[in-house]
């Protein structure tokens, strides 16, 4: 009896330990067929699948607003015929797997794994509020599609001689730029894009349609897959799409800032030249504000100062100068001379008169020697 009260602990224990080892092999077989089955949909696909934690990488993390000092929203429109736009556009269709922005963001959009949302001029929300249905979308803006069969498809399918790569010209970005004291940095940041449409209208001209906004830091992901060369002399893709935003090698016209009236920029400044110099002027504060928190080293100071004191001397100099005049002689034409010319006049008039000067007094010698000559002869 005591011997079998001593072997039920023992086969208790090895019971245990037969039991939990096989929820470990179960569990990892299962975690193993989990990892096949994304493998197969991964090649199924053709493309690298973004996972959750590939997709917290590339998240920005919004500043606290008590770490922000400073911050302010603006609106760009990028330009595609631009040449520094130009990798936005090209190519127009699909090249050995690449392909441009807005067939990037078409499709992802189109596939459900960003969402797209409206677009409010000016006072854009991103919730679920504010999504966009890709149905309505599509047929607002006359793009042909197919519904999915459900099979492995997504819901709308539109066939790549249907994209409209050809009438998107235009981006439109929404920027922060945000000073944050805890750093001490000015961070530039890229929050949603806009793909435009540009379409004639019914009575001639061009309509800017925007379609719908697109938040960076869930395209980013995508953008970091696809490469791009920005040179014709060099044809090797060494940027991808989310350098070329971050590192803002783009070029692009503020045509709008966020303001209480909700004004865009050719509303508060109709003359062009008005509306140039503003956005100039914005783009300068912007850039110019970084460098106006620190205090220069004493390096840099003395440069400042002397770079200062050599434009003094230049605006002194240029002030002090003559302007030029136009000197008139009777026997020779006009002509122009400068300050410095001035003196050379002078001394060529001078020597003029010593000139004559010495030609007429030959003459008078002469006479008075003539009128010597003739008294000795009326003394003789």
């Amino acid at each position: 009896m005591k011997l079998y009260q001593k072997f039920i602990p023992v086969v208790t224990i090895a019971s245990l330990a037969i039991a939990s080892f096989a929820q470990v092999e179960s569990g990892s077989s299962v975690v193993r067929r989990r990892a096949d089955k994304d493998k197969k949909g991964q090649t199924e696909k053709g493309a690298p699948q973004v996972t959750q934690r590939m997709q917290g990488f590339y998240e920005n993390k919004e500043t606290h607003d008590a770490d922000l000092q400073f911050m302010r929203q603006i609106y760009r429109q990028i330009d595609l015929t631009k040449d520094a736009n130009t990798p936005l556009y090209y190519p127009e269709d699909v090249v050995d797997g690449q392909e441009n922005l807005f067939r990037l963001i078409l499709g992802k959009v189109v596939d459900g794994k960003i969402p797209a949302y409206e677009y409010l001029d000016g006072r854009e929300v991103f919730t679920d509020q504010y999504k966009v249905n890709v149905g309505d979308m599509l047929d607002r803006f006359g793009i042909y599609y197919r519904a999915g069969s459900g099979r492995g498809e997504p819901a709308y399918v539109i066939e790549e001689a249907d994209v409209p790569t050809g009438q998107v010209l235009n981006y439109y970005i929404l920027e922060k730029w945000e000073f944050d004291r805890r750093t001490n940095q000015m961070k530039t940041r890229v929050e949603a894009i806009c793909p435009v449409l540009n379409q004639s209208g019914d009575f001639g001209g061009e309509m800017r349609l925007p379609m719908f906004w697109v938040k960076f830091d869930a395209l980013r992901p995508f953008l970091a897959q696809q490469y791009i060369f920005l040179s014709d002399d060099n044809n090797l893709p060494q940027y991808s799409l989310d350098d070329y935003f971050n590192l803002g090698m783009y070029e692009g016209d503020i045509y709008k800032t966020r303001n209480l009236r909700n004004l865009s920029m050719n509303q508060m400044y109709p003359d062009p030249d008005d509306l140039k110099r503003a956005q100039d002027s914005i783009d300068t504060r912007l850039r110019e504000f970084g460098k106006n928190l620190w205090v220069p080293t004493r390096e840099e100071y003395l440069a400042q100062k002397e770079a200062a004191e050599e434009a003094a001397k230049l605006a002194a100099a240029g002030a002090d100068s003559i302007p030029e005049r136009t000197v008139v002689d009777e026997k020779t034409p006009a002509r122009k001379v400068t300050s410095s010319s001035t003196s050379r006049t002078k001394r060529t008039s001078t020597k003029k008169r010593a000139t004559r000067a010495k030609q007429s007094s030959p003459s008078s010698s002469s006479a008075n020697s003539n009128a010597s000559k003739s008294v000795r002869r009326r003394r003789r």
